[in-house]
C-alpha cells in the first residue's frame, strides 16, 4: 500500500473504532512505532472522565454554553476547518505556524512519519474511549449549535478523550522538534486545534485536556523507538530543504493570527 493511500485511510479512521462497522468491512492493517510494553498505559496517566454533576462536568457544561456564542464567527469557521484530520488537513492547519505551505507530495518523509506515529496515538485514545464510553458529547446533553451538520456522525462516539486533539497535539509536538525555532507558534496552534473542538461544540474541555495528556504520553514513549528517532531526523532534513527552497516567499497569515489572538474560553 502506498504512503498516500495509507495516510488517507488512517485519517478517515482517526476519530475511533467506534465509527467503524463491526462486520462486513475489512480493517486496514496499521502498524505504529510502539509494540507490546513500549506503549504507555494511558489509563494510568489520564484521569477518568467526569461524572454528571461533579466539578469538572459543571465546568464542561458552562464552557459549552458560553462558547455557543461563536456561531458564525471567524473562530467558528476555523473550528470547521480544523475538523479535517486528513494529513492534508493537518499540514494545512500548521502551515502558518511553520511558515511553509506543506503537502503530502512535497514532504513524503514527514507524511510517513506522521502517519506511522499517529497510529500509536489512535490506539491510545481508542483505549481510553472504551474505558469512558459513558461520557456523552456535550451537544447530546445540552441543546446548542455545533459547527458540523446534524447528524454529525459523532453521536455514537464517546466524548472522552478527544481524538482530534490527540492527533493535533501529537503532530504539533513532532513538528516542534522538526522546526524548533518555530516551536512556540506550532504549539500555540496545536492548543488552538484542540480548542476548536470546544468551539465547534463536539467535545467538552475535559476531553480536550485528556487528548493533550494522551498525545504527550505517546510522544514521550515514541522517543524510546530508534526507528522513530531515525525517521524524525530524516523528516527534519527534508523540512529544512523545503524551508530553504521557499525562503523567498515566506507564508504570512494575518487573519489566522488575529483569529487565534484571543482565547475562546
Amino acid at each position: 500500500m502506498s504512503t498516500s493511500i495509507h495516510v488517507v485511510l488512517l485519517a478517515s479512521a482517526i476519530c475511533s473504532v467506534w465509527a467503524q462497522p463491526k462486520t462486513g468491512q475489512p480493517r486496514v492493517p496499521r502498524v505504529g512505532y510502539l509494540t507490546g510494553g513500549e506503549a504507555p498505559d494511558v489509563a494510568r496517566i489520564v484521569p477518568i472522565a467526569p461524572t454528571s454533576g461533579d466539578s469538572r462536568d459543571l465546568r464542561d457544561v458552562a464552557v459549552y454554553k458560553a462558547t455557543r456564542a461563536f456561531e458564525g464567527s471567524a473562530r467558528w469557521a476555523l473550528a470547521q476547518s480544523d475538523n479535517d484530520v486528513s494529513t492534508a488537513g493537518i499540514l494545512k492547519a500548521y502551515s502558518c505556524s511553520l511558515g511553509v505551505a506543506l503537502t503530502r507530495d512535497d514532504a513524503p518523509l514527514l507524511t510517513a512519519l506522521i502517519t506511522k506515529a499517529t497510529v500509536d496515538g489512535t490506539a491510545a485514545f481508542n483505549r481510553l474511549k472504551k474505558l469512558n464510553e459513558q461520557r456523552k458529547r456535550p451537544f447530546l446533553v445540552v441543546e446548542g449549535a455545533i459547527c458540523l451538520p446534524r447528524p454529525s456522525g459523532l453521536e455514537g462516539n464517546p466524548d472522552y478523550p478527544s481524538g482530534h486533539t490527540t492527533f493535533g497535539w501529537e503532530v504539533g509536538l513532532i513538528l516542534a522538534e522538526i522546526a524548533p525555532d518555530a516551536a512556540t507558534a506550532i504549539l500555540s496552534r496545536a492548543r488552538a486545534y484542540g480548542e476548536s473542538r470546544v468551539v465547534c461544540g463536539v467535545h467538552n474541555v475535559s476531553a480536550v485536556e485528556a487528548g493533550v495528556m494522551t498525545a504527550t504520553a505517546v510522544v514521550a514513549a515514541l522517543h524510546g523507538s530508534a526507528a522513530f528517532r531515525t525517521d524524525l531526523d530524516t523528516a527534519r532534513s527534508e523540512f529544512a530543504q523545503l524551508r530553504a527552497s521557499s525562503s523567498d516567499k515566506p507564508l504570512a497569515c494575518p487573519l489566522e493570527a488575529e483569529t487565534l489572538s484571543r482565547n475562546p474560553y
